[in-house]
């Protein structure tokens, strides 16, 4: 499971509806419907808000709004009410990471892609993140995974 902190509009095609199911597989998981997946840490972030069912529905609307923006038929009715949700902390570290795994990923599977995107030093963050100073985040796992 991978959600990024980057902005979904540098990822491919592949890389938005994965990050879409992967995104609900992480609402279910707030939602208690599954038993899957509850300690991932790539949840760490979420689990820590004051609502994180509505950190993750906050999510899924940018996927949404980046989904439509490309003209695809993402589900409307599996984002859920957003109400009272600060950003969420992430740091420098951790964007730099994601973006390098991202291009590596992108030079392989989508080369127009990369090539579009591959200039681009410090990448956008999603927003719901806010990027302070920092190393790479503690839940990471840097093993290479998805």
């Amino acid at each position: 499971m991978r959600i990024w902190t980057i902005h979904p509009k540098y990822l491919d095609a592949q890389g938005l509806v994965a990050l879409w199911r992967e995104t609900l597989l992480a609402r279910a998981v707030f939602r208690g419907e599954t038993k899957g997946y509850r300690h991932h840490p790539q949840l760490d972030r979420f689990q820590i808000q004051a609502r994180p069912l509505s950190a993750i529905n906050a999510y899924l609307r940018c996927l949404l709004e980046e989904a439509e923006s490309r003209g695809y038929s993402f589900n409307r009715s599996k984002v859920g009410p957003v109400r009272d949700v600060v950003k969420i902390k992430v740091s420098s570290g951790q964007l730099a990471y994601e973006w390098q795994h991202l291009r590596r990923k992108l030079r392989a599977r989508s080369p127009v892609c990369y090539r579009l995107w591959r200039n681009v030093a410090v990448p956008d963050a999603h927003p719901l993140f806010t990027i302070s100073p920092g190393p790479v985040e503690t839940w990471e796992r840097k093993n290479g995974g998805t």
